[in-house]
């Protein structure tokens, strides 16, 4: 062997790769291991996805058996179910509650005379003027002749400029010449008992039946409740709207112990006719110009007033609902 050689440089020695760094030398031995562990998550990650799909699938078919079946109707059922007791509870407190206002003193049962009786007493009375005894004031039979001054004092300053600032069921709107000479008919032709012709617009009709409550309020005080009867939502929506304008009232003013009440049946009205009448109070009707009759138990109350609209009007309303 020569001197200078030394034993690193023996060619039998084996010689490490120049270009390799150490710590992939290292890694190459685990190459294999870490590749099949990725290999074998990916195929979890796999079989959890399909199994996650098919589990997606299954509730989307049981959902939409539920809504198909039998079961799932009753489950709605149960729920609007829920919804009406709730709304029968709060119902019945309030109506517990105004059971407990109620005066349950029995109210002595009076018979009213007919027009006609009415009439005749009248007449008997301005026959026999000696008697010293004062003529009876006239019921709610409908007859306005004692009040004829005051009606169309009432009717002529309706007349004149609006009063936009007057008090709660005043009238706060100019009432033309028309609407004036149909109250006045009303009144005093007619008793406060009938139809007159509707003056072509919702609007003009509540201004009518606003300036007729503004007198019945002079007249009766607060005995008197008024009822809209109107087969339509839109157009009991009119009608709260004029006669919330044409009187200054608020919301509060529209309910069942309110002094207006907006009616869609008849049949309804009726009875709350009925039990304002037991309560020793006057119902005072109305009746929208779209109703093309008037039920016969209205006939019997003695304030009504009915709007007859013309074959304009008519076609009108038709064309529109």
């Amino acid at each position: 062997m020569p001197e200078d050689a030394t034993p690193e440089e023996s060619p039998s020695a084996p010689v490490p790769h120049q270009g390799a760094p150490l710590e992939e030398q290292d890694a190459k031995p685990h190459e294999p291991v870490v590749a099949l562990a990725l290999t074998e998550l990916r195929q979890q990650r796999d079989a959890l996805q399909a199994e996650i799909s098919a589990l997606e699938g299954r509730r989307a078919l049981i959902q939409k058996e539920i809504q198909s079946s039998f079961a799932g109707q009753a489950d709605g059922v149960a729920r609007r179910m829920k919804g009406f007791q709730d709304y029968l509870v709060g119902a019945l407190q309030d109506l517990a509650v105004a059971a407990e206002q109620v005066d349950l003193v029995p109210q002595q049962v009076l018979v009213q005379p007919s027009p006609l009786d009415a009439l005749a007493a009248a007449a008997a009375t301005a026959a026999s003027p000696t008697t010293g005894e004062a003529p009876a004031v006239p019921g709610a039979a409908g007859l306005f002749s004692q009040d004829e001054a005051l009606i169309r004092e009432r009717l002529a300053s309706f007349g004149g400029q609006p009063d936009f600032y007057a008090d709660a069921w005043k009238l706060r709107r100019t009432l033309d010449a028309p609407g004036a000479a149909c109250l006045d008919d009303w009144f005093l032709g007619q008793g406060g008992r009938g139809a007159q012709p509707s003056t072509g617009s919702r609007s003009r009709n509540a201004l009518v039946a606003s300036a007729a409550v503004a007198i019945l309020g002079e007249l009766y005080g607060d005995r008197f409740q008024t009822l809209v009867l109107a087969g339509q939502p839109e157009r009991l929506g009119e009608w709260r709207r004029g006669l919330q304008d044409c009187l200054g009232l608020a919301r509060e003013d529209f309910g069942p112990t309110s002094g207006i009440v907006l009616f869609e049946r008849a049949d309804a009205l009726i009875e709350r006719a009925d039990r304002i009448e037991e309560r020793g109070e006057l119902p005072f009707i109305v009746i929208d110009a779209a109703e093309q009759v008037v039920d016969i138990p209205v006939l019997q109350f003695p304030l009504w007033l009915a709007f007859a609209a013309g074959p304009g009007e008519i076609s009108t309303e038709e064309e529109f609902y």
